[in-house]
This record gives C-alpha cells, structure tokens and sequence, in this order.
C-alpha cells in the first residue's frame, strides 16, 4: 500500500481501488492543537473499532457515511472524500470553548436546544468559529452542502444521544467532519470516537472521553477511561 498522507492520529493509505482507501488509527493521542501529545498503546484500536461501530449505527439510521468496511485490528476501508476543512460540532451541553467564549450559560448547563456550529479546520489558528456567510464567501461550501451538514448533524445527534443515554451515557458534544463522494454527495467522514466527542457519565458526571487527558489525567487513567467507554458503547470488554 501507498500512503497517501499522515496526520496527528491516523494514516491514510491507497487500496490501488479507484474511490477507496484505508485509513489506519494510531496509538498517539494529542491535544492543544497538537502541542500535547503522548502515545497510548491500543488507542488506535479502540478508536477504529467505535468509529466502526457508531458509522455503522449512522448508517442504519440513514445518514451517509464514507464507512465501507473494518480491517482488525486499526483500520477501517472507506470512501475516499474530497473534504470541505470545516469542522462541524454539535452541543447539547454548555462546556469547554463554548463557556471560555460567551458569558451565557455556566458551565455544564444544558442548552435549550441542540447547538451547530462551523469551524475552519486549522491548527495554525485554533480552528476559528466560521459563520454561515463566510463559508459561503470563502468558497468551502454552497448553501445546500451548508443546509445537508446541519441536517445530518442535528440527525446523528439525535441517533447518538439516544442510543448513548441507553448505555448510561451523556452526549455532552460531539464533532463530525464531511466530505463529498465521486457523485458529489456529502458524506460524514474522518471519525467518530472518543477523540471527536464529550461523554459524561449519566449518573456521577465523569468525564469518559479525551477530556481527561486534557486536564492532565496519567496514560494509565486516559487508558481505564477509554476501555471503559468502549465496553459501554460496544457491549463488550476491548481485547488487546
């Protein structure tokens, strides 16, 4: 195999297919915008197995995705996507940038409705907030591409949320990534895991996702946290 690109997390391989690669999860885990970063060993394998699993329960629900298949124990065949560099997040309840940002609600208060927002995908400039008109502008997307993502956003909220809170799960936020299929039909890409959204504990409100290693939690406690949430979300122990 080739490979087409690295990134902080993940490496981006041909199949020698048209409209497919493999991507494959790695150990590392970053967070600042990539200032902080350590290697967690079996990271990469709990991340390409929920990313699997929660694409599939997308899928089922109707939402497209660039998921094709899981290759064990990392890896996942997918799509291969032109992807808008937006990052489009979802919040149910007011935390991290949203509290440091506007004075509104406190922190962990829960927003009267489902929040969407746009980022422009840039570690260089933290990732600034993007308005509806300056994707427009800036050419990143057309008013329907704008339209779909904030629908199907909304939708996999309301899928993820529901199918969590079963698992004794709170879908603080969560962020997803698009691109756009040889068709040109947008399609949730990239993936979906613990690094990509907050989950709280329903009854003790503990943070079960990348936070922890935010705060500056030990590889040991990031490790129990991220077994923990898997074995929830998937229905079984993650096996080494």
């Amino acid at each position: 195999m080739r490979k087409l690109s690295e990134g902080k997390t993940k490496i981006v391989y041909s199949l020698g297919k048209p409209g497919e690669v493999l991507l494959k999860f790695k150990d590392s885990i970053t967070a600042l915008d990539g200032e902080k970063k350590d290697r967690l060993p079996g990271k990469g394998a709990i991340n390409a197995g929920l990313s699997t699993f929660l694409f599939q329960l997308l899928e089922k629900a109707g939402i497209p995705t660039h998921f094709l298949e899981f290759k064990p124990p990392v890896s996942m065949r997918v799509l291969k996507l032109e992807m808008l560099p937006v990052e489009v997040v979802c919040r149910n309840i007011a935390t991290g940038r949203l509290v440091k940002t506007y004075p509104f609600f406190k922190q962990g208060e829960p927003l009267p409705k489902p929040l969407v927002e746009f980022f422009l995908k840039d570690d260089l400039h933290h990732d600034p907030l993007l308005s509806e008109e300056h994707m427009k502008i800036f050419g990143l997307a057309s008013p329907r591409e704008i339209s779909t993502m904030k629908r199907l956003t909304l939708k996999a909220n309301r899928v993820l949320r529901r199918y969590l809170k079963g698992k004794g799960l709170e879908l603080v936020d969560f962020k997803l990534e698009f691109g756009r299929d040889r068709d040109g039909r947008l399609r949730v890409g990239d993936e979906l895991n613990l690094d990509s959204m907050r989950l709280w504990d329903v009854e003790t409100g503990e943070s079960l996702d990348k936070d922890v290693y935010r705060r500056g939690g030990s590889l040991r406690e990031v490790a129990a946290v991220y077994r923990e949430a898997y074995r929830r979300i998937v229905g079984e122990e993650f096996k080494d």
